[in-house]
C-alpha cells in the first residue's frame, strides 16, 4: 500500500533525516517564529491577569492554588506549537495538490514519513517556543517549578512525547478527510473546537463540574494538554503518576493505530483532488 519499505538501520537514518529537515525548515521561518513567540507571550500575560484576580479572594479553586494556576497558564501557552494545538494541514494540502502521489511512491511508510517530520517540527518548537515562553512566564509572574525534578522532568518529557504522538494521530486523521472532501475547512473547524475546549487549554479540566470532568479526563484530548500539565505541576505522584502515563501511552497507541487504519482505508479509495 505504501510502496517498498526501508528496513533496519537504513529506515532509522531516513526517519532521522526527515526530522532534521523538518527542523531546518522551521528555522527558515525565523521571523514568523519570533512573531509567534511574541503572540504566545502576550496572550500568556493577558490570561494570567484574570487568574491572579480570581485567586485574590480565595486561596484555591478545584485543587489549584494561585501559583499552580499561573504555571498552568504559561505551560499551556508553551505547549501550543509543540502539539500544533490549532491544526496542521500539510497532508491535506498534498492531497489537494496531487503531491500525495509522490509521497505514496516513497520507499517509506506513509504514516511514519509524516510522523518523523512532525517530530522535527515539534523539537524545534520545544527549543524556540517552549523554553522561551517559560522564561517569559518566570520573569512576568513567576512559575512553580517541580519540587522533585529528578522524577518530574523525566516523567514530563515522556508525557510530552506521548502528547505529541496523540496530537499527531488526531491531526493526521483530520487531514485524511481531504481524500473524500474537496474542502477540509469544516474538518479544520471541528478539530479546532475539540482540541481547544476538550484538552484543558482554556481552563484546567479540574475546573469543570465533576460529571463533565470525569468524561473529559478519559478522552484522548486530555492527553494532549491536561496530562503534561498535570505531570509538570506534580498533581499526580507514585502509582497515580504511573497510571496517568499508562493511560496516555494507551491513547497514543490507540490513536496511532486508528491513524494507520485510516490511512489504509484512504489508500484504497485514493482520489487525488486538484493537480
Amino acid at each position: 500500500m505504501f510502496g517498498p519499505s526501508l528496513e533496519g538501520p537504513t529506515s532509522v537514518r531516513v526517519y532521522a533525516e526527515l526530522a532534521r529537515r523538518a527542523w531546518q525548515r522551521q528555522r527558515a521561518y525565523g521571523n514568523a517564529n519570533l512573531a509567534g513567540l511574541f503572540t504566545n507571550s502576550f496572550f500568556g500575560y493577558i490570561r494570567v491577569v484574570p487568574l491572579i484576580a480570581a485567586f485574590a479572594s480565595r486561596p484555591e479553586i478545584s485543587g489549584y492554588d494561585r501559583d499552580a494556576a499561573i504555571t498552568w497558564n504559561w505551560l499551556v501557552q508553551s505547549l501550543i506549537t509543540i502539539v500544533a494545538l490549532w491544526g496542521w494541514w500539510e497532508v491535506a494540502l498534498t492531497i489537494r495538490s496531487g503531491e500525495v502521489a509522490i509521497d505514496l511512491a516513497r520507499p517509506i511508510h506513509y504514516l511514519g514519513y509524516w510522523l518523523a517530520r512532525d517530530v522535527g517540527r515539534a523539537a524545534y518548537s520545544t527549543v524556540y517556543r517552549f523554553i522561551p515562553i517559560l522564561i517569559v512566564g518566570q520573569l512576568v509572574s513567576g512559575l512553580r517549578w517541580p519540587e522533585a525534578p529528578w522524577l518530574t522532568w523525566p516523567a514530563f518529557l515522556c508525557s510530552l512525547i506521548l502528547a505529541l504522538f496523540t496530537s499527531f494521530a488526531w491531526r493526521f486523521l483530520l487531514n485524511l478527510g481531504a481524500f473524500w472532501l474537496t474542502d477540509y475547512r469544516a474538518i479544520a473547524s471541528l478539530g479546532l473546537v475539540a482540541t481547544t475546549f476538550l484538552s484543558g487549554f482554556l481552563v484546567p479540566l479540574a475546573f469543570f463540574p465533576p460529571a463533565i470532568r470525569s468524561i473529559l479526563e478519559v478522552l484522548p484530548f486530555a492527553a494532549i494538554i491536561q496530562t503534561p500539565a498535570t505531570v509538570f505541576l506534580e498533581r499526580a505522584e507514585g502509582l497515580d503518576l504511573a497510571l496517568l502515563l499508562a493511560e496516555q501511552l494507551g491513547w497514543a497507541i490507540v490513536m496511532l493505530g486508528v491513524a494507520h487504519w485510516g490511512a489504509q482505508v484512504a489508500m484504497r479509495r485514493v482520489t487525488v483532488q486538484g493537480g
